[in-house]
């Protein structure tokens, strides 16, 4: 899963892809890069700029429909926790709603119930939307995140989602710190053996930095290294940046678990 801001001010790429141009150019480089998702959002995550719902949909739906009608094939998700954005961009083409604030609005599950979407389950903690943590605690991190997200994927099934339609996201860093978010990815074969699609969302995160001591541009190589042990524990998807690099790592952890066979195999057999 690629992302594409239409944001001005996004915490690692810091709006190269506002632009529309710039947005369609990122899309074209990821699907060429081998990306089968395409996540779009309008709004930085966490605080920032103010932007309502109008101007999250201005963002969006049209964007999705230019790539709609461009990738006909390619996945399109939008990454937004409003319930009246998400019809805007699945009347437009999208397939998946990816609900970065743990069903804050819980019309979103109702509109990929409506449209036939899928449906990105996060796990925040019950923070409002956009809101940085301070001092979370949990009894146990894995158990909350478990129990939350499988809760909201059970509400959606009886909305009418398709269960196969369905992943759930621990959500590193939203209403976490950086020990959380490590115990999460150490323990994320817990999560994957509830049987729902895991999605993990890990890149340049900050307990990437926070782990490293390295600001956010020097952060690939450890995001890499948390993207491994999410894909030995199970992980299906993969919100990114880097394409290349982590189809790479993917490809590599499949070959060693058994799963996928070396592209090409000569040494000591010619």
């Amino acid at each position: 899963m690629a992302i594409v801001n239409r944001t001005r001010d996004s915490f690692y790429d810091k709006g190269a892809t506002f632009d529309e141009e710039r947005a369609f150019d990122r899309v074209r480089q990821v699907v060429a890069d081998g990306a089968q998702i395409v996540d779009i959002g309008g709004v930085k995550a966490g605080p920032g700029e103010d932007v309502d719902a109008a101007e999250e949909a201005r963002r969006t739906a049209p964007f999705v429909a230019a790539v709609r009608e461009e990738f006909p094939d390619v996945v399109i998700s939008v990454d937004t926790w409003r319930a009246e954005v998400g019809r805007e961009v699945c009347r437009a083409g999208a397939d998946l709603l990816n609900d970065a604030w743990g069903g804050h609005d819980p019309g979103l599950a109702e509109v990929a119930a409506e449209y036939d979407a899928a449906l990105v389950c996060t796990h925040t903690g019950g923070l409002a939307p956009r809101t940085a943590p301070h001092r979370e605690t949990y009894d146990d991190v894995v158990a909350d995140a478990i129990a939350g997200t499988v809760a909201l994927a059970e509400r959606a099934v009886s909305l009418g989602v398709d269960r196969r339609s369905l992943l759930i996201d621990p959500a590193h860093d939203f209403g976490k710190n950086t020990w959380h978010s490590l115990e999460l990815t150490r323990r994320l074969d817990e999560m994957t053996a509830t049987g729902w699609a895991v999605l993990v969302s890990l890149s340049h995160k900050d307990f990437v930095g926070e782990t490293l001591d390295l600001p956010v541009g020097e952060r690939l190589t450890g995001t890499l290294a948390a993207t491994a042990i999410s894909a030995w524990h199970g992980a299906q998807v993969y919100r990114v940046h880097e394409i290349v690099e982590t189809r790479q790592v993917l490809d590599m952890v499949a070959a060693i678990k058994g799963t996928r066979e070396p592209a090409a195999v000569v040494r000591g057999l010619a």
